[in-house]
């Protein structure tokens, strides 16, 4: 069994090796050609159309994906379908890649004669730069790969990765080259946390809670109350002229039962944090996790140009699935 599990083992780092050396060694092709088709995408007028079949079909649909949420418009066609039919996606001022291993598939060499008559400009994504596609081709992304991963060197392994990998390359150049910023992220990618990563901010989080408040002068049990009533382990200080003079946490009262004899004299100015960590409101709410990482705490006082507004949980956060 022993050695079952170290084949096994063996097999499956053999695996990972060929294909990172396979991606590695695509570095030699990004040459004029890569640069030009990177330029030829960014100035033109139109959509990026992805066609292949196959298993390239299905990488063609992820390197799409890919490009649409990094700011380059894109579809994606069959290029079976697009024979029977759906050659009606393209227009005008697309710019087509054409992805396959070998260039030379049936579909592919019917399907390209049909682009050109359209006079869209060709890029081919391609594992065989002497093929029909790629002598078709305007420009040529050159995917080729010694072998498949696979041990009868068959099934597409090797060379789709190479394939995701250089449709990758070009979708982060283009985002470079638009100067995309994780704003602009943000805007194709508004749900799930990742969304929330990059558009919540923490003033829409501390809006949802309640906003536990005591005077300086304050009894120690008007604090305990007000903390315990508004279930978030502390509460700001507010002076008489509304300002915010400090904060008391859980760990401020505890400490304070650690050290003095009766509290029955204490009031809150006793006890509080003359200088507690806050954040303003319209801060993202992944730069207030960072802050409570950094501090060591849960809860952070959120202020609105300075005036007291409420606070952002720990809890709040972790909801919000911005951990």
């Amino acid at each position: 069994m022993n050695n079952s599990f170290d084949k096994i083992a063996e097999l499956a780092k053999l695996t990972l090796t060929i294909e990172a050396d396979a991606v590695r060694n695509l570095q030699k092709s990004i040459n004029a050609d890569f640069i030009a088709s990177v330029k030829l995408i960014y100035e033109s007028k139109g959509r990026v159309v992805v066609t292949g079949i196959g298993k390239s079909a299905i990488i063609a649909q992820k390197i799409v994906a890919t490009l649409n949420s990094t700011g380059t418009p894109s579809v994606f066609m069959h290029a079976a379908d697009a024979i029977h039919g759906d050659l009606g996606t393209l227009q005008q001022d697309d710019v087509v890649i054409c992805i396959s291993k070998s260039g030379n598939t049936p579909e592919i060499k019917v399907l390209v004669p049909l682009l050109k008559t359209g006079g869209n400009k060709l890029i081919a994504l391609v594992g065989n730069t002497e093929s029909y596609l790629a002598k078709q081709s305007d420009y040529i992304l050159d995917t080729t790969v010694e072998k498949e991963a696979c041990p009868n060197n068959l099934a597409p392994t090797t060379s789709t990765t190479a394939q995701l990998a250089m449709g990758d390359a070009l979708a982060v150049c283009l985002l470079d080259y638009r100067g995309f910023s994780s704003k602009d992220f943000a805007k194709y990618h508004p749900g799930g946390a990742l969304g929330k990563r990059l558009y919540l901010k923490v003033g829409d989080i501390a809006i949802q809670n309640q906003r536990p408040q005591v005077r300086p002068e304050d009894s120690i049990k008007s604090v305990i109350l007000e903390i315990s009533s508004k279930r978030l382990g502390a509460a700001a200080v507010i002076d008489d002229s509304g300002n915010l003079a400090g904060v008391i946490t859980d760990g401020d009262l505890r400490r304070m039962l650690e050290k003095a004899d009766s509290i029955a004299n204490l009031r809150a100015l006793d006890i509080m944090n003359k200088n507690p960590k806050r954040v303003e409101a319209d801060e993202l709410a992944i730069n207030a996790m960072q802050v409570l990482e950094q501090y060591n705490i849960t809860q952070l006082i959120v202020t609105d140009k300075g005036k007291y507004t409420g606070f952002v949980h720990l809890h709040d956060l972790v909801k919000e699935g911005i951990i």
